[in-house]
């Protein structure tokens, strides 16, 4: 019988029950043990362990490492504790070869000292906000875990250069890294590992603070095979350190410099010049940007399909009037607080390439100028799905309804002002709300 924690208590047997025991069940007898486990391994985390507690031969089934090749603790139990991952690590052994521990902040260096040295065939670990480890755990997989190739160490506050060193000097497989938030990192972490991890084509160092232009230089020197780049709120870099990543990593096709608030239309010529395969660019707050640097973008990467472009305040419909021109694969398109876009920018965005085919997403949060003419402009937009206007106070309701007329399957998220503001409340200031419509 089950208890309340779903434990199972088995009652003492009797003579007759004891012939005809628990594991000489029919679906025992009827399935060999291969295609037993070739069930299991379907199974998630908290079913295998529901299945280990239904017979002894089960237990042997459900806890064979075979079927623990990827475990992901994180939705199964927050509160996992060391020796958990020790147990794990010795069931599993090398058969384990992704984990993921992501907000198991009581784990320390201990268990994962155990971890690494079991599981030598881990490709991909996930540590983030396990505040507990240090560079002791990174010394660890440097030692063992020379297969790795993803590693997500975000969020972990006491990790700094040491970790990066010794991951450059044993886990030359790496690809994937995720290093946002661990503020200790310097341009000398980033050094060390850039030098032993050629194969990086993932790197996200968001909120990196100490890292500077000459960190994303030795980056974009050694690991010229990036695709992915992840430089947000990386608040003291500059266009040199754009100008190296566009000299060395002609492969990118993502590249996040939202909240680098340092950076010029320089930046963006050099992205053009050297990385003309970016399909993704967010630069949200780049506020420096104009639309002298976006025609030089655009006039280059050709293959743009997603940009968010949130409170670049300087831009105006030129900018839009190159992305219309030059990169009819824009799928998804975020303008939001870009206060100095009109109907004008969005008629050349739906009567651009991207129109009929390509455009899903259209963000105008915020644009100030923007009125009923520009919904008249997408309604030949036949594949817009979502379109944000919220305090855009020129657009009405009745020409939201005619949009939804031409595009019945499109999500309009609205805010409108009431018709009548509401009396005075205290001190004499008036208090307006506002009705969010999604229609």
């Amino acid at each position: 019988m089950n208890n309340q924690n779903g434990f199972v208590h088995h009652h003492h047997k009797t003579k007759s029950e004891v012939s005809v025991s628990e594991d000489d069940s029919i679906i025992n007898k009827k399935l060999p043990k291969e295609l037993l486990l070739r069930i299991f391994s379907f199974l998630d985390v908290v079913s295998l362990c529901r299945c280990a507690q239904v017979s002894k031969y089960w237990n042997v089934l459900a806890l064979d490492g075979s079927n623990w090749q990827r475990v992901d603790l994180f939705e199964f139990q927050r509160d996992i504790v060391g020796p958990v991952v020790e147990n794990i690590s010795k069931r599993c052994g090398g058969f384990l070869k992704s984990l993921s521990l992501r907000g198991c902040q009581s784990i320390t260096d201990a268990a994962l000292k155990t971890f690494a040295q079991s599981c030598r065939n881990i490709e991909e670990l996930n540590l983030n906000n396990c505040k507990e480890i240090t560079d002791t755990t990174c010394e660890s997989l440097g030692h063992h875990g020379h297969k790795l190739v993803s590693l997500d160490i975000s969020s972990c506050p006491q990790i700094t250069n040491q970790s990066l060193k010794a991951l450059g000097d044993g886990c030359h497989s790496l690809r994937v890294l995720n290093l946002s938030w661990c503020t200790k990192i310097t341009n000398d972490g980033i050094e060390a590992l850039a030098k032993g991890c050629h194969n990086l084509h993932t790197y996200i160092g968001k909120g990196l603070s100490q890292v500077t232009d000459a960190g994303i230089g030795h980056l974009a020197k050694h690991c010229q095979n990036l695709q992915k780049l992840d430089l947000q709120g990386s608040n003291n870099i500059t266009d040199e350190a754009l100008h190296r990543v566009g000299q060395h990593c002609n492969q990118l096709l993502f590249i996040c410099i939202s909240n680098c608030a340092r950076l010029t239309d320089a930046s963006l010529v050099s992205l053009g010049h050297g990385c003309p395969n970016i399909r993704t660019l967010e630069a949200a707050c780049c506020s420096h940007f104009t639309d002298s640097g976006f025609q030089a973008l655009a006039r280059n990467c050709n293959k743009l399909e997603k940009m968010d472009l949130e409170e670049c305040i300087q831009i105006t419909d030129a900018t839009l009037n190159y992305l219309a021109n030059f990169c009819p694969n824009i799928s998804a398109l975020t303008l939001s607080h870009c206060e100095l876009i009109t109907d004008e920018g969005i008629r050349h965005i739906g009567s651009g390439a991207c129109a009929t085919e390509q455009l899903r997403i259209l963000e105008l949060d915020n644009c100030p100028l923007i009125t009923d003419a520009s919904l008249e402009h997408l309604t030949g937009c036949q594949s817009l799905e979502r379109i944000e206007l919220y305090d855009c106070q020129l657009i009405t309701k009745a020409a939201i309804r005619r949009l939804r007329t031409r595009l019945p399957n499109i999500k309009v998220h609205a805010y409108f002002a009431p018709v009548t503001p509401p009396p005075a409340v205290g001190n004499g200031r008036q208090r307006y709300c506002k009705c969010c419509v999604i229609l």
